[in-house]
C-alpha cells in the first residue's frame, strides 16, 4: 500500500499527479513525525491528530482515526524528511502549508511540552516545505493563543 505513494514521494512524478487521498496520506504522517520527533507519542498527539485530520478532511472519528493509523505505518516507513516534504511543498498551496504548520504545532503542544527535538523537526519542515520562520513563529503563537 505505502511503496506506491512512498515512490511517489520520493520519484520524479509533477506535484499534480499526488492525488488528493495521498496528499492526505502524506500531510497527516508528517503530523505523526512531529509527534513522535521527542520520542514520545501519547494518546493526547494522537487525539489532537485525529482532531486535525477530521476538521481539515471532513472526516468521521473513525474515519480520522484510520487515517491517522495508516500515516502511523507510512511514517514509519517514510525516506528522510527531504525527499518527504518535498512532493507536499511542491503539491500544496503555501496558505495550506502554512496551516501545515500551524497543525504542526498544534501537535507539538498537545501534551504540554515543547522538547529541542520537535522544535528541530519544526524548524526544519518549515525550511523544505517553503515556510518562512516568520510566518511559523506566527503559527505558534495562533496555536498558543487559542490554548489560553
Amino acid at each position: 500500500m505505502f511503496n506506491d505513494l512512498l515512490k511517489r514521494l520520493s520519484g520524479d512524478t509533477s506535484p499534480e499527479q499526488l492525488p488528493d487521498t495521498d496528499a492526505r496520506l502524506a500531510l497527516t504522517a508528517l503530523l505523526v513525525r512531529v509527534a513522535r520527533a521527542d520520542g514520545s507519542y501519547d494518546a493526547r498527539e494522537m487525539a489532537r491528530i485525529d482532531r486535525i485530520a477530521a476538521r481539515r478532511y471532513g472526516l468521521s472519528a473513525f474515519d480520522a482515526a484510520t487515517l491517522r493509523g495508516d500515516a502511523e505505518g507510512l511514517e514509519a516507513e517514510a525516506p528522510d524528511n527531504v525527499r518527504f516534504t518535498r512532493a507536499i511543498k511542491d503539491a500544496v498551496p503555501y496558505e495550506e502549508r502554512e496551516a501545515v504548520i500551524e497543525a504542526m504545532w498544534d501537535v507539538v503542544l498537545a501534551d504540554g511540552e515543547r522538547s529541542e527535538d520537535e522544535d528541530g523537526l519544526i524548524r526544519l519542515v518549515t525550511k523544505l516545505i517553503g515556510v518562512s520562520d516568520k510566518d511559523s513563529g506566527l503559527a505558534r503563537q495562533r496555536v498558543e493563543a487559542a490554548r489560553s
